[in-house]
């Protein structure tokens, strides 16, 4: 899995979608943060806070992973060299993990940079340092699961078409929906009580939870148990070539 891992990740880096990605994601949150005149504008907002890079980051990503996981397994099936891949003395989930950990990494990639724009703001703070630390470390924490629950979603969607673009429309769609679907079902207030629990199911509730820079167990199960869930559905998918046969 290892030499897999390392042969996806550099298939990235050693092409400019590894970059574009990382270089497009800073540019953005770069922009939205301090240039344009808008409510995450830093210099405009008039208190020392990142808050918005954790608002703005899961939106750019929404677009971004989708676009880095469409050709994972969309391009192999395209190719033809899906069936030698899976024909190797590898286990399909030792395939899947490797595409999935190279894209995960390529988000770490993206979001590594953004420490420049904490420290920038810990140095602009009056007086030097005031920042809520511990809620950003636990933003930082929630963006990386996240990030990891999109790329789990991006794998599946990839897994399902040999077509890049309809992996890339239906990861959009999945992830959004995951991502505030959920919230915008219970704001229409039709389940009463249970509108809370539905609520739960979404992963901007357990987002927000750790951007209070709480790391509780009961997110970090949800967001591990949302990434085996759409990595088993991949895996699923790639078996069932073999029910076709």
């Amino acid at each position: 899995m290892y030499v897999l891992f390392l042969k996806e990740l550099n298939s990235f880096l050693s092409s400019l979608i590894g970059y574009i990605t990382i270089i497009v994601f800073l540019v953005v949150i770069g922009l939205l943060l301090w240039v344009f005149p808008m409510e995450f504008n830093i210099l405009d907002f008039g208190f020392a806070g990142i808050d918005g890079l954790f608002m703005l980051a899961p939106w750019v990503f929404l677009f971004l992973i989708p676009a880095i996981t469409m050709k994972m397994f969309a391009e192999e099936k395209k190719n033809g060299t899906i069936e030698l891949l899976l024909t190797k003395p590898i286990k399909d989930l030792s395939i899947i993990l490797a595409k999935f950990f190279a894209g995960l990494s390529l988000v770490l990639f993206s979001v590594l940079p953004t420490i420049i724009y904490v420290v920038a703001v810990y140095q602009l703070g009056a007086p030097k340092g005031n920042l809520d630390l511990g809620g950003i470390i636990g933003s930082y924490f929630g963006l990386l699961f996240l990030g990891g629950v999109f790329v789990a979603i991006g794998v599946f969607s990839s897994s399902i078409t040999n077509n890049q673009i309809i992996a890339f429309i239906i990861s959009v769609i999945v992830s959004a929906f995951a991502y505030i679907g959920f919230d915008v079902i219970t704001g229409l207030g039709l389940f009463g009580n249970a509108d809370l629990i539905i609520k739960s199911i979404g992963i901007n509730s357990h987002y927000v939870s750790m951007a209070r820079g709480v790391i509780d167990t009961r997110d970090v199960i949800y967001y591990l148990s949302a990434i085996v869930f759409f990595l088993l559905l991949t895996k699923i998918s790639l078996e069932s070539r073999n029910w076709k046969k």
